[in-house]
């Protein structure tokens, strides 16, 4: 019995199935069958595959995981040291945007010599082993390449500002973040065309979902639109008080793709769409070069000419000295006698500050009205307040009221 199911067994292909049968032959008895059932294992195959090498190419890819970690403790902690030394932060912003990229570098060659082992060194290329493992070190690469060119953007911002004069902080933002989205969708079409999934058959297949989109996202583009024209029109930037009228005022905080934050006076964030801001009237006042007082200051008829002229006189000297005033030849400047109103007599009051700065503006604003005060008081007058007066022309008599008695009916 022994002897048919040995050579029911001859005609096995592989090392396990012939353990198999020598198992269902009542064979392996010594030590050197067992030797050989080890040896067997080891040298066998699975998926393919063998596995001492599988497990020679694991134990690779773990020793280039710790040459990683030693590699980022010495190469590139004294890389850092030696670029601190320079006299500029670039070098520093370009190390630390290529940190992680140059960690994955010894992982990309453990995936490499480990591979190589596992698939073997004399295998076929065209193998499907042979051909995975090519294009998953190529996946990494193209994965190391392009998330440097993406984190190198944040030092390449340091270019833009020796442009500051064509482009703006919001301009520039834009810039960085496009500059982002296109090497993010570079890097993800030049992986999937590793694998050998075409970028463009796939793009034109999204065709009619793009149209649907572009439909329904139509709002999403006007405010792009509208962000691209509020940018290159150069209305406000980052920082200004703006007043957009009857929809907010405040400061403005960042300008988006979609809307604009303006922070209100009450910290009270508002998030406002680019669309309505381009086709809205918006009062830049951080662009004001001086910041206007007009005042009407109602003083007491009683108040005699003489007195008049001194009030305007003293007012219009304060200001013209007071080198916190712009003079007349920049702008506006009166100080005169204006109106008759129903209960005083109004001077106007027509200047403006050499600071914009509110705070400033406010304390300039006091002083004047102390001085005002002073003035007018100092000229013996005195501030005019609503009122009115009953003037009597006779009073009566202290006789008795005469008494006329009704006339009588003729009937």
């Amino acid at each position: 019995m022994a002897d048919s199911a040995a050579a029911g067994c001859a005609g096995g292909e592989t090392f396990l199935a012939g353990i198999s049968c020598k198992l269902d032959a009542g064979g392996f008895s010594s030590i050197a069958d067992f030797v050989e059932i080890v040896d067997g294992v080891w040298n066998g195959v699975v998926l393919g595959l063998s596995v001492s090498n599988i497990l020679l190419g694991l134990i690779i890819l773990y020793l280039f995981v710790v040459l990683r970690s030693l590699f980022s403790r010495f190469v590139i902690a004294s890389a850092k040291r030696i670029v601190k030394k320079s006299q500029t932060n670039i070098d520093d912003l370009i190390l630390d945007s290529i940190e992680g990229p140059l960690k994955l570098l010894p992982i990309i060659m453990g995936v490499f010599f480990g591979g190589q082992i596992i698939v073997g060194f004399d295998a076929d290329p065209t193998a499907a082993w042979a051909v995975i493992l090519k294009q998953g070190v190529q996946s990494l690469i193209a994965l190391a390449i392009f998330w440097s060119l993406y984190n190198l953007v944040e030092p390449a911002s340091k270019v833009f500002e020796k442009v500051d004069q064509y482009l703006t902080d919001a301009m520039t933002i834009w810039l960085l973040k496009a500059l982002k989205t296109i090497f993010a969708m570079l890097g993800a079409a030049s992986i999937l065309e590793i694998w050998g999934i075409p970028v463009g058959p796939l793009v034109a297949s999204l065709g009619l979902f793009g149209v649907a989109v572009a439909l329904g996202a139509q709002d999403l583009f006007k405010n792009l639109i509208g962000g691209l024209s509020i940018l290159m029109e150069k209305r406000f930037h980052k920082g200004d008080w703006v007043l957009v009228d009857g929809v907010v005022e405040g400061t403005v905080e960042s300008i988006g793709f979609r809307s604009t934050v303006v922070r209100r006076f009450d910290k009270a964030p508002v998030f406002v769409p680019n669309d309505v801001l381009s086709n809205s009237a918006v009062t830049n006042f951080s662009e004001m070069t001086h910041r206007r007082i007009y005042w009407k200051i109602g003083v007491e008829y009683r108040t005699t000419i003489e007195q008049l002229r001194e009030i305007r006189d003293r007012i219009e000297k304060y200001v013209l000295d007071n080198d916190e005033y712009a003079s007349p030849e920049e702008v506006a400047t009166f100080v005169r006698i204006d109106s008759f109103s129903d209960s005083s007599i109004d001077i106007m009051l027509y200047c403006f500050t050499v600071t914009t700065n509110w705070g400033d503006w406010l304390r300039v604003k006091e002083d004047l009205a102390y001085e005002v005060k002073a003035i007018v008081e100092g000229a013996g007058s005195g501030f005019a307040f609503p009122s009115q007066s009953v003037y009597v022309e006779a009073w009566p008599g202290e006789g008795p009221e005469i008494f006329v008695p009704p006339a009588r009916d003729a009937g």
